[in-house]
C-alpha cells in the first residue's frame, strides 16, 4: 500500500476540520433555533390575556360569606333603571329571572318554546342533591364538596363546587316553600334517596319526575313577576347574536320563531342559561330544540368555550332501536338504587339473547355476572356516571351484549321486587316502569330493563369566573350553558342543583358587582351601528342558507355529524380517531353550506331553518370538542382516551402535564381558536386516583 503524501494528509485534515466545522454551526444553528421557538413559546405564554376567576381569599368555607359581605350593592330605586336580558326559561333561566325581578330589576326573558314549563328541564327525572343530612349517615356540606371535586376527576374549581355545596340547602328550604312536592317518610321528613359518586343518600325527588316540579315551582315565581310587570316574557323567541357595544355585552339579536322577524333588544347586562350541546351527536338524551347556539354566539363574539371536549354519557338509557329514531330516552339514574346490572357470564347464553331465542328472566342467578358490584365493591351500582358507562361499554364490545344488536346490559329488579314487593317498587318507580314499557313494549316488573350509555349532559361551556361573568363585560352564563362546577363529569341528581343554585343564590348576588357600576348609563337605542351590524350579519347568514337550495335534508346532515362524534369523539377517544374526526367534520361543514335543502321562506314559521342555523353552530361545536379532546392527553371523567388507561382500564390523569380548564377564544371564520388555560390549583383537597372499589 502506498504511503500517503503529506499534501494529502494536509487535504483529508482541511477536510475533517471543515467537516467538524460545519457539523457544530449545523448543531449550534439547531439549538439556536429550538431557543428561539422556546423564547417565542414563553413570550407567547406571558403575554397571553391573563385567565382571572376572581376567587376570593381566605379559607374554602368562608370565601362565598366573605364576597357576599364586601359585594357592591344596587339600592332599591337604582334597581329600578336597570334592565336585566336573561335568555332561557329552564331552572337556571326560569329561577334568574325571576329572583332578578323580585330584587327589583327590570327583566326580558326569552324562551325558544311555547311555554317556559317546556324547557328540558322537565325532562330531569331522579332528583336534586343537598346536604340536609335528614338520613344521619355521614353527609355534610364538605362531604358533597369533596364528592363533586372526586366524581368530576379533580378537574373543578375548589371554589365554584363548595359554594355549591355550601347553597345546596337553601335550595331545598326554597322549593318546599313554593309547594314542590319533594317525597316524604312516614314522620313527615323529606325522602333521600342515593345516586352514584356517594355513599350517603342526599338525592331529594319527586317520585320520577323531579325536574318536571322544581320547574313549575320556579315557573310559579316567574309567572308572579311577569304578572306583576317586572318580567317582559318573549314566548319562541331565539337568541342569535350577542350584541357588544365597547367590549360590553348591550343586547341581543332575536328570531321572533313565529312569524320570522328579526329583533333587537337592549339591556345593560345579558344572562345566558340555555342549556348543553350533547345534541351535536345528533341521538341524546336531549329534547330536540336544546341547542348549543347561543354559546356559540357567545364564544364569536369573545366569550371564551371551556372544556368543550367534557360531555356525559348517562349508563342507563333506553338502546337505540334503529335508523328512524332522532333521540333517545333517559331512564333515571335513581334506578341503580334498587336496580342490579348484569350480562350473562356465558358467551352463549349472550348470542341467544342477541338472537331472541333466551330471555334475561330465564337465565340462572349464578350464570349472572354483576360486573359492577364485581369490579367496584364499594359503590357497586352507583359508581359514577362515567365509571358506570364505560364498564357496560367494555362487555358490550367483548360479545356480552344482552340485545339484537349487542348494544345493551340489563338492569333488573327482581331482586328488589322479592326483598320490597311489587306495590313498593311501583310506588317508587311506577312511572318509569309505565314509560318504559311504552317505548320497548316490555314489562320490567318481570323481564329485565335493557340499558345502554348515551349522550346527555355536557360539562363543558362558557368560561365563567367565580362570578359566573364570561371574559366579555356584563355576559354572564349559568346553569349546563357554563362549565363551572362539574369538572370533567357531572355527578347524578347535581344538575337541578346547579341550575337553581346559579338562578336562585349565586347570580342574583354577583350580578350586583357589575350593575352597581351600570346605573349612570342610559337605556341605549337599539338604532345604534352595533345592533345594526349584529342584525345584518343574522340576516346574511340566513339569506345564505336559503339561497343554497341543496339535495340533502338538515336531519341527514346532522345524523351523518353524529354519527362521526359518537364514533371518533364519544366514550373512546384515541389521536388517530380525533384526527379523523377533525377531517370528517370539514367536509360535513363543507358539504353542509354546499348542499342544505331549507324549504320554505326565512320571513315566516320555518323550523328546517331553525334546524339548519342550530346545524350550522352544531358543525362548529363538533370540531372545537375533537380538538379539544386530542390537545387533552389525558384520560378524566367523561374524557377517556385509550392511550391513558391503568392496566385495570380505568382512566390514567396526568396532572403535571394538564390539569387546567382549556379556555379556547375565537380567532375568526375558519381560523384555529387560540388556547388559553386556567391552571386549577388545589389547596384544600389532595389530588388522588378516583377509587369505588374500597
Amino acid at each position: 500500500m502506498a504511503k500517503k503524501t503529506s499534501k494529502q494528509e494536509l487535504a483529508e485534515a482541511a477536510e475533517l476540520v471543515k467537516n467538524t466545522v460545519v457539523d457544530a454551526v449545523l448543531e449550534a444553528k439547531e439549538k439556536a433555533e429550538e431557543v428561539v421557538k422556546e423564547t417565542v413559546k414563553a413570550v407567547k405564554a406571558a403575554t397571553a390575556p391573563a385567565i382571572d376567576a376572581k376567587i376570593p381569599e381566605g379559607p374554602l368555607a368562608e370565601k362565598w360569606s366573605n364576597y357576599k359581605a364586601h359585594q357592591k350593592l344596587v339600592n332599591p330605586a337604582n334597581k329600578r333603571r336597570l334592565d336585566v336580558i336573561v335568555v332561557g326559561t329552564g331552572l337556571a333561566g326560569a329561577s334568574a329571572a325571576a329572583s332578578l325581578a323580585e330584587m327589583g330589576f327590570n327583566v326580558l326573558n326569552f324562551c325558544i318554546q311555547d311555554s317556559p314549563r317546556r324547557a328540558h328541564s322537565i325532562a330531569a327525572q331522579g332528583g336534586i342533591n343537598a346536604a340536609k343530612n335528614y338520613q344521619n349517615d355521614g353527609d355534610s356540606v364538605y362531604r358533597l364538596f369533596y364528592d363533586t371535586i372526586k366524581g368530576g376527576d379533580y378537574r373543578a374549581r375548589e371554589a365554584n363546587v363548595y359554594r355549591l355545596a355550601e347553597v345546596s340547602n337553601n335550595i331545598i328550604d326554597q322549593c318546599v316553600a313554593q309547594g314542590v312536592p319533594f317525597a316524604r317518610e312516614y314522620g313527615g321528613l323529606l325522602d333521600n334517596r342515593s345516586f352514584g359518586g356517594a355513599q350517603v343518600s342526599r338525592t331529594f325527588y319527586a317520585k320520577g319526575q323531579t325536574g318536571q316540579q322544581l320547574l313549575l315551582g320556579a315557573y310559579s315565581a316567574l309567572s308572579r313577576q311577569i304578572g306583576k310587570g317586572k318580567v317582559k316574557m318573549y314566548s319562541r323567541y331565539e337568541m342569535l347574536d350577542v350584541v357588544v357595544i365597547d367590549g360590553r355585552a348591550r343586547g341581543i339579536i332575536a328570531r321572533n320563531l313565529v312569524t320570522g322577524r328579526i329583533e333587537r333588544f337592549f339591556a345593560h347586562a345579558v344572562v345566558v342559561g340555555t342549556g348543553g350541546y350533547g345534541n351535536a351527536f345528533f341521538l341524546s338524551t336531549n329534547a330536540m330544540a336544546s341547542n348549543g347556539s347561543a354559546a356559540m354566539q357567545m364564544y364569536r363574539k369573545g366569550a371564551y368555550f371551556a372544556n368543550p371536549c367534557y360531555a356525559q354519557i348517562h349508563p342507563t338509557c333506553i338502546p337505540v332501536h334503529g335508523a328512524f329514531q332522532s333521540k333517545l330516552t333517559l331512564m333515571s339514574e335513581s334506578l341503580r338504587n334498587d336496580g342490579r346490572i348484569w350480562v350473562p357470564k356465558k358467551l352463549e347464553d349472550a348470542k341467544k339473547l342477541q338472537a331472541g331465542t333466551l330471555k334475561g328472566r330465564d337465565i340462572p342467578e349464578e350464570d349472572r355476572d354483576y360486573y359492577l358490584e364485581r369490579r367496584y365493591p364499594a359503590f357497586g351500582n352507583l359508581v359514577p356516571r362515567d365509571v358506570a358507562s364505560r364498564a357496560a361499554k367494555e362487555r358490550c364490545d367483548a360479545g356480552y351484549g344482552v340485545n339484537a344488536t349487542g348494544l345493551a346490559v340489563f338492569l333488573d329488579f327482581s331482586d328488589a321486587i322479592k326483598r320490597l314487593g311489587k306495590d313498593v317498587v311501583e310506588a317508587k318507580y311506577g312511572n318509569l316502569f309505565q314509560m318504559y314499557e311504552k317505548i320497548v313494549d316490555e314489562n320490567p316488573y318481570e323481564d329485565p330493563m335493557m340499558i345502554f350509555p348515551a349522550i346527555h349532559y355536557t360539562m363543558g361551556g362558557i368560561w365563567v369566573d367565580y362570578e359566573l361573568q364570561t371574559s366579555v363585560k356584563g355576559l354572564f352564563c349559568i346553569g349546563e350553558a357554563n362549565f363551572s362546577d362539574h369538572g370533567a363529569n357531572r355527578l347524578g341528581a347535581s344538575a337541578l342543583m346547579q341550575g337553581l343554585a346559579d338562578g336562585y343564590f349565586v347570580l342574583p348576588y354577583t350580578i350586583q358587582n357589575y350593575l352597581a357600576d351600570q346605573i349612570s348609563v342610559p337605556r341605549m337605542s337599539t338604532d345604534l351601528p352595533e345592533f345594526a351590524e349584529a342584525e345584518k350579519a343574522v340576516q346574511a347568514k340566513i339569506d345564505k342558507l336559503m339561497a343554497i337550495q341543496g339535495k340533502r335534508s338538515v336531519d341527514s346532515i346532522h345524523r351523518e355529524l353524529g354519527l362521526v362524534m359518537w364514533d371518533f369523539v364519544g366514550m373512546g377517544r384515541t389521536k388517530e380517531g380525533l384526527e379523523t374526526a377533525l377531517t370528517k367534520i370539514k367536509a360535513i361543514k363543507k358539504e353542509f353550506w354546499s348542499n342544505v335543502f331549507i324549504p320554505g321562506k326565512a320571513d315566516d314559521l320555518n323550523n328546517e331553518l331553525e334546524k339548519a342555523l342550530r346545524l350550522s353552530d352544531f358543525i362548529e361545536i363538533g370540531e372545537l370538542m375533537a380538538r379539544d379532546a386530542l390537545m387533552r392527553e389525558e384520560s378524566c371523567g367523561g374524557h377517556f382516551r385509550e392511550e391513558y388507561q391503568t392496566p385495570e382500564g380505568e382512566a390514567l390523569r396526568q396532572d403535571d402535564k394538564v390539569s387546567f380548564a382549556s379556555c379556547w377564544k375565537y380567532t375568526g371564520e375558519d381560523q384555529e381558536p387560540e388556547l388559553l388555560k386556567e391552571e386549577l390549583n388545589y389547596e384544600f383537597v389532595k389530588r388522588q386516583t378516583r377509587n369505588y372499589k374500597s
